[in-house]
């Protein structure tokens, strides 16, 4: 079949096939004008309205309607890069609106509503070296910092750093706490701080909040010059309903559902209708446009199940799910090395199978599960934690049924939920130490980690989204401080330690999860390549352990690698590191075992000493 000039476009666009849409559609400036294409299928006219026009339409603004399905495009002389302006629609029934650009590259900083002319962002990159070698990294390190930007820290003067700012600024403290990703809350164009960035009105538009399209790429470049992975959070489910965006773009129902039971949801805002082609395209195109044009590392897709679901949470929505196999699919054959991750909060199977199996094709879902059972059983005191002993464990059921991201997020923080810290039983002390021991036991189990900013020194309050993060406490709070230094020394041991990165069943075994009495919890983590393997040992009870059999395979010397109870942690041992000689006795159904010491809400992590293996 032949195309003439745009045909092509048109085609793949309405197929819902189109992967670049941003390429045609938008405001694309040359040297003497801009060229605008908008898709408003009940419009009546189209035309551009800006600054260059005093905001009144003259002839020459007003668009073509290029093809039947509602395409729109002209071409205005002497507009050019840095020029406001919106889309003029004339509805059905004779009402003028004022929208903004579905497809712009930049707006104007809220509460200004407008798009800004900017073309698709250039930048000169230098991270070859970290795409040459970039992959999902299933058997890979990939420890997460959730971050908000504006109020992970502000400047002085509580203005908002510049993205190029920032990206220094958090960079030199992710090296020096040895994560090995970022994932940024959304940062598409949104109109109310208070919504976290989840309900957006600019796709395609990067937040003006923190600079230009430009400044953002810098960021990103700078994070994989440094070695550091970029995650976006990405919503591809719902958008705000605010009088400029997509809601009734053209009067009609154009980017959502006619029938309300499906267009809207419970957070005031209104579903994707993705059974609509030319919603699929925009969609595809825009995950698209922030991988080729910014080189994204990953997106962390909100909400999966309020699209795999209707309201009733029960009847599946089968447009949605063949969409997110459709856009998984796409991803992963021209981008093989991006990881696609779900914030699924339902039971739904195979999120992270192959399409052909019926899965959705994700690369990683949000245990939300064990993120809510571990919450629950820890927040018990360990006098009644013996009831709660099967949250601890249960998890280990379905661990290997997905690849998983074990997630300690901002959600488990606000709306009254308390901080980490005041989530915990006890004094002060006890709250300090069971924080060491839902850190260890993160880090221990099987799955990506991932921690929201200000978790790792125990921020004192709920997060405020309209306030920095309360760092003052690492100068005038030992116990923040001793928290962020275990924290940096649990990340270094799992970059360091292969046997944590393998997260499949033939990397893990029990050696003891019965023990309900005295809240003890012991297993084994290990490298399936090399049979090199960590044990954790968790005293989740108020009792010190003075000589606690631990069944081991191997017999000969065990060393204390890390012991959540060390002085330098806030705790009260602080005498050399402690080894463990096997006993030629049966335990645990292993033929020996060892005798360790661990105080009470404490974890301590043992190695077998290579080459100390009795004749």
């Amino acid at each position: 079949m032949m195309f003439m000039s745009g045909q092509m476009e048109h085609y793949l666009f309405h197929r819902g096939e189109y992967r670049q849409a941003y390429e045609y559609f938008g405001a694309h400036p040359n040297r003497s004008s801009t060229i605008f294409r908008i898709w408003a299928p009940a419009a009546k006219s189209v035309a551009v309205v800006g600054d260059f026009n005093n905001w009144n339409a003259r002839e020459e603004d007003y668009c073509q309607k290029i093809t039947n399905e509602g395409i729109w495009e002209v071409e205005i002389k002497k507009v050019k890069k840095g020029a406001i302006y919106k889309f003029q629609i004339e509805t059905s029934w004779g009402q003028k609106i004022l929208k903004a650009d579905p497809y712009a590259f930049y707006s104007e900083l809220r509460p200004q509503t407008a798009s800004v002319v900017n073309g698709i962002p250039k930048f000169r990159w230098g991270d070859k070296k970290w795409l040459n070698n970039r992959e999902i990294g299933y058997a890979k390190p990939i420890n997460i910092y959730e971050v908000h930007l504006s109020s992970w820290k502000k400047k002085e003067d509580g203005t908002y750093y510049n993205y190029r700012e920032i990206a220094e600024l958090l960079v030199e403290y992710m090296l020096e706490m040895n994560y090995t990703h970022i994932e940024i809350m959304p940062i598409t164009e949104y109109p109310f701080d208070g919504s976290w960035g989840y309900q957006a009105t600019g796709y395609y538009s990067v937040t003006s909040r923190y600079g230009t399209p430009e400044d953002f790429m810098y960021f990103v470049n700078y994070f994989h010059k440094n070695n550091l992975g970029v995650i976006l959070d990405w919503v591809p489910g719902h958008f705000c309903k605010d009088a400029h965006g997509l809601y009734r773009f053209d009067g009609s129902a154009c980017y959502e559902y006619e029938d309300q039971n499906l267009g809207e949801n419970e957070w005031g805002t209104a579903n994707f209708n993705v059974s609509r082609n030319e919603v699929r395209s925009f969609l595809v195109s825009n995950l698209y446009f922030w991988i080729k044009e910014f080189h994204i590392d990953g997106v962390r897709m909100d909400a999966i199940s309020n699209m795999i679901y209707h309201k009733d949470g029960v009847s599946e929505n089968r447009a949605s799910i063949e969409f997110l196999q459709y856009l998984n699919q796409s991803l992963h054959e021209n981008h093989p090395d991006i990881m696609l991750v779900a914030e699924d909060s339902s039971a739904w199977p195979l999120v992270t199978k192959y399409q052909a199996d019926g899965g959705l094709g994700f690369d990683f879902k949000w245990n939300m599960g064990w993120m809510n059972d571990t919450l629950k059983y820890i927040e018990q005191d360990p006098f009644f934690r013996r009831s709660h002993h099967g949250k601890l464990t249960f998890s280990f059921m379905y661990a290997f049924s997905e690849n998983f991201i074990l997630p300690l997020s901002h959600d488990e923080i606000v709306h009254g939920k308390n901080a980490i810290l005041n989530k915990m039983p006890g004094y002060y002390e006890d709250k300090l130490a069971h924080v060491k021991n839902l850190y260890s036991y993160q880090m221990a189990h099987p799955g990506k980690k991932l921690n929201f900013m200000g978790n790792e020194f125990v921020q004192g309050l709920e997060w405020r989204y309209y306030e920095q993060l309360e760092w003052q406490l690492l100068k005038d709070n030992k116990g923040s401080k001793d928290i962020q230094n275990y924290v940096k020394a649990l990340n270094t041991l799992y970059l360091e330690e292969k046997a944590l990165w393998h997260d499949g069943q033939n990397a893990f075994e029990w050696i003891e999860h019965e023990n309900i009495d005295e809240n003890m919890l012991i297993f084994l983590r290990k490298d399936p390549d090399t049979d090199d393997f960590i044990i954790a040992v968790f005293n989740f009870s108020g009792k010190d352990q003075d000589k606690y059999p631990v069944g081991v395979n191997l017999e000969g010397e065990y060393e204390c690698i890390l012991d959540s109870n060390e002085k330098r942690f806030g705790g009260s041992y602080q005498g050399r590191k402690r080894n463990y000689k096997t006993i030629k006795s049966a335990w645990h159904n292993r033929e020996q075992y060892i005798e360790v010491k661990i105080a009470k809400n404490s974890t301590i992590f043992l190695k077998h000493k290579k080459g100390n293996e009795e004749d």
